[in-house]
């Protein structure tokens, strides 16, 4: 039967190379290491790597299976095969276990000294009398569901590994510590004593760092993790999901935002079951911006972590009357310290309009212009002066239909509907949300309508003028009719 022999490189210094191990590597010719970046990778000639395949296969289960498949195969074409791995063979080595699984081959795994005996002593502590967990951090949302610590984190190779874990727990306490542990046995050895906000900050993962997190106040927020890894899956495996770029999805966004919207204008305060339709749409559009972060991610552009991080870090620093000693007496205060600390913060941002959003809604940009207008100075003391300029826009339109001028008309509608707005403005009235009122208002009007005139045995297409405006003063006066 094909043989394979797995030993394990160690935590990093040679010295803890068992002799087994280095007879293993001497008398078998045959030679595999899983990963060439390891300090005692060198000592096994003439190998090949599996470097290779963390670039190009799908997912890491895909590298570890694919590692078993050709390690079998060079097994039945050599008769014996070495199969060198950092650390120990039996500590977290998902390619080991997928041989483990095979029935067709005589596996043999020689002991070896693994990364924990580094940890534990760097950490001082005896990991049996501490109750440590250990967790792959590439799972570390499903692993470590419900526990609140200790707990080590291997496989934290990099930033965004950390980063991913960080966003794991919901609502965490920012200043609960953490140890990150890196390159331990060699010569630059660190042991970086962080917060739970920091650690994708405090230092450059690689291959040789762990995570040790004493206690965790907060549980593992399984769900956004498992919602995190699902779009990245979608993205791999779903042909429109993998089709997608930041531009393809812009009409989503809008349509997912406004159906929000909806959801929100059919909720009913004294009856909780009209949240579903709000829990669905929110969720659709948070889709939307994982989907974005997925994107972005796959082009090592920025990830889910950065997105989270600089809206975390920006509400925190518009609110210095919360995490810091500005005194403020009104909404308005808190209103005026945010320009002011948006204005710092982006001071390339000099014209009164920069930053306007132009993509938004008309009634909307309108009003937003209007505000940064008003902030340099220009605007009415009070609503009479829009108001009358709605007097006068009016005028203006009648003016412009009696010219029979069509770009005239829609030029002076537009004047009218900005001084509209205008008024929303200065009366503190949000002209969308006035708007949209409205429209409910008259469909659910023209409805009453349209149910009254059949009733009555009448079509409303046949009534006069008079015969609707009596009928829709019934419905406005009766709205159950």
């Amino acid at each position: 039967m094909p043989r394979i022999v797995v030993v394990g490189l160690g935590p990093g210094n040679p010295g803890l190379i068992t002799s087994d191990t280095l007879t293993a590597i001497t008398n078998i010719p045959q030679r595999f290491v899983r990963t060439i970046h390891h300090p005692s990778a060198h000592l096994v000639q003439e190998a090949q790597s599996f470097d290779h395949l963390y670039d190009k296969a799908p997912s890491f289960d895909d590298v570890y299976r694919e590692i078993a498949t050709t390690l079998v195969a060079a097994a039945v074409q050599h008769g014996e095969v070495l199969y060198a791995v950092p650390g120990s063979p039996t500590v977290l080595e998902k390619s080991v276990a997928h041989l483990r699984d095979r029935n067709d081959i005589d596996l043999v795994i020689l002991p070896a000294v693994s990364f924990l005996e580094d940890v534990w002593r760097a950490l001082n502590i005896d990991p049996i009398e501490t109750g440590v967990r250990l967790i792959d951090g590439h799972v570390f949302a499903e692993a470590a569901a419900g526990i609140s610590g200790p707990m080590l984190v291997a496989h934290t190779h990099a930033n965004w590994v950390l980063s991913d874990i960080k966003l794991s727990v919901d609502d965490p306490d920012p200043d609960t510590e953490v140890i990150l542990l890196h390159h331990l046995g060699l010569a630059d050895e660190q042991v970086a004593r962080t917060t739970w906000s920091n650690m994708d900050r405090t230092l450059d993962a690689d291959h040789l760092t762990s995570l040790y997190i004493p206690h965790l106040s907060t549980p593992v927020a399984q769900e956004m993790a498992q919602f995190h890894e699902l779009a990245r899956t979608l993205r791999k495996e779903c042909p429109w999901d993998n089709e997608q770029t930041h531009q393809s999805l812009v009409r989503y966004l809008i349509e997912e935002t406004y159906e929000v919207v909806d959801a929100i204008s059919r909720l009913d305060e004294s009856n909780p079951t009209t949240d579903t339709d709000l829990i669905e749409e929110l969720g659709d559009l948070l889709y939307q911006v994982e989907l974005h972060a997925a994107i972005a991610e796959e082009q090592g552009r920025f990830t889910m972590a950065d997105v989270a991080r600089t809206v975390h870090d920006k509400l925190v620093s518009r609110h210095p009357h919360v995490f810091s000693d500005v005194v403020v007496t009104s909404s308005q205060e808190v209103e005026n310290n945010w320009e002011a600390i948006k204005k710092a913060e982006k001071p390339e941002r000099s014209g009164p309009f920069d930053g306007v959003v132009e993509a938004a809604p008309a009634l909307s940009f309108a009003a937003k212009v209007q505000q940064r207008a008003s902030r340099v100075g220009f605007d009415w003391n009070d609503s009479e002066g829009p108001l009358a300029k709605v007097t006068e826009e009016l005028t203006e339109v009648r003016n412009a239909i009696a010219s029979g001028d069509p770009e005239s008309t829609m030029a002076e509608v537009g004047d009218l509907f900005f001084a509209v707005v205008n008024v929303a403005r200065h009366l503190d009235v949000d002209p969308e949300s006035a708007l949209r009122s409205a429209v409910f208002t008259f469909r659910s009007r023209v409805e009453g309508v349209t149910r009254l005139a059949a009733s009555q045995g009448r079509e409303l297409a046949s009534l006069s003028a008079s015969e609707l405006d009596e009928l829709w003063e019934v419905v406005k006066t009766h709205p159950t009719h």
